[in-house]
């Protein structure tokens, strides 16, 4: 009988990493952690040396036992592990600057997991990935593969439906965000909300909020255009980039990242002109990585760091530790993740993965039952399932065909032969990570 979890993070380098580590210490005695591989490539070294250093003082300052690895053999970490989380960035952020800046230069919009550049990321991601389960198979048959890496609805998409790793979830920060916010606008603390959540991964619809089992859709929806009012105006946040119509009509509140697909020529407009100045959203996550890491290095830092928000870090630590700790400790709760649709959605295939609610069990999560999802929401989130399953068998295969046509099929390219060329102009770019579409 083991003594403890022995917990393997593969993209140990990343700025994300001391939220997890935080968040494994505030669990320290319900989540009994015994080990932390932190992994990460030969290119990755420094980073991985700067986080591990202060991975292991904050460990030391919370006095908690737990043993923390830093290596740069993948298959010499897996061996015996429990959980392993994945949060890599295959080709670095330099990578993610290009998946934005070269559709932006064909007039298109250009982004990390959607349209083109949300494309190129997971085409570089998902060989990867199986490569990892593949270690998996023979190093640790039994763990379970929490994946943040994005995007994660592909990622997940590929690991369980390609790679055959049934004990794959996908996570994401964004439902917990969400979750949080509208606890300030009903007034009362998150963990009192439960969601139902309705698409996939950065492409779903919230459908209802209930409190003590009672829905709160309306209210909400009444204080998003503004028909009453609440301690806190829904239009904070990004749902502002959606009119009063749309809501009323839909009945639900879009994930943020729908702004790119039903306003696309403001979003278009608003990206290049950071364009030009250099400040694409992926040239400013450099810039703030780079400050994170002067930041790391200090000797007297012993904590998170609050800059880390900054990055689009904040929850990472409480969704992926919470779901880790539910599955130890088989707590029954709601939480949302990336996981098949089995019998969540009625009118939706059941071996798709989806983003939903779901109960978290020892034997993993069971999305809750949605019924038959709107038809008013459905068509948007079968075009975009469509777009991921052809991205995610492109991947797999180097079917340039195929990956054009996708994307040609995708609500954010224009037209068939910029689908060509943005195809063309990424594929070069990135050949060193393709080999699939070089033979």
């Amino acid at each position: 009988m083991k003594d403890g979890l022995k917990i393997v993070t593969i993209g140990g380098g990343s700025s994300y990493t001391p939220e997890i580590i935080e968040g494994f210490i505030d669990r320290y005695e319900t989540l009994p952690v015994k080990e932390i591989w932190l992994v990460d490539i030969e290119e990755g070294k420094e980073k991985l040396e700067i986080v591990g250093a202060l991975a292991k003082r904050m460990i030391k300052k919370a006095g908690v036992g737990i043993d923390l690895h830093l290596c740069l053999d993948r298959r010499e970490a897996l061996k015996d592990a429990d959980f392993v989380t994945t949060q890599i960035r295959v080709g670095q952020i330099d990578a993610r600057i290009k998946d934005e800046r070269i559709p932006l230069e064909l007039g298109m919009i250009g982004q990390e997991t959607n349209g083109a550049g949300g494309m190129f990321k997971a085409l570089r991601t998902v060989p990867v990935i199986l490569d990892i389960i593949k270690d998996m198979e023979e190093l640790c048959p039994d763990a379970w593969m929490i994946n943040f890496s994005n995007p994660a609805g592909m990622i997940t998409e590929a690991a369980i439906n390609v790679g055959g790793w049934k004990k794959a979830i996908g996570l994401c920060n964004a439902p917990i965000g969400m979750q949080m916010e509208v606890g300030k606008y009903l007034g009362v603390d998150y963990r009192d909300i439960q969601m139902q959540i309705l698409g996939l991964n950065h492409h779903y619809f919230a459908t209802d909020f209930l409190v003590d089992g009672l829905s709160q859709i309306d209210k909400i929806i009444d204080l998003y255009t503004g028909k009453t009012t609440g301690p806190i105006t829904m239009k904070n946040i990004d749902a502002e980039k959606f009119s009063d119509e749309f809501i009323r009509a839909i009945r639900a509140i879009p994930n943020p990242y729908i702004k790119y697909y039903v306003n696309s020529s403001q979003m278009l407009a608003e990206e290049l002109e950071a364009f030009k100045t250099n400040t694409v959203r992926a040239e400013e996550v450099k810039r703030i990585e780079h400050d994170l890491m002067e930041k790391y290095k200090d000797p007297n830092l012993c904590e998170k760091p609050k800059e880390l928000e900054l990055r689009g870090g904040a929850y990472y630590s409480l969704a992926a530790c919470e779901l880790i700790n539910s599955i130890y400790n088989d707590k029954g709760d709601i939480q949302y993740v990336n996981t098949l649709n089995g019998e969540a959605i009625d009118n939706f295939d059941s071996q798709y993965v989806i983003e939903c609610a779901a109960k978290i069990t020892k034997d993993g999560p069971i999305p809750l039952k949605i019924g038959k999802g709107d038809y008013k929401l459905m068509g948007t989130i079968n075009t975009i399932k469509a777009f991921e399953k052809m991205t995610v068998e492109a991947a797999v295969s180097g079917d340039r065909d195929l990956a054009i046509a996708a994307l040609t099929l995708n609500p954010l390219v224009p037209s068939e032969d910029l689908a060509i060329k943005v195809f063309d102009r990424l594929l070069e770019a990135h050949k060193e990570y393709l080999p699939r579409f070089c033979d």
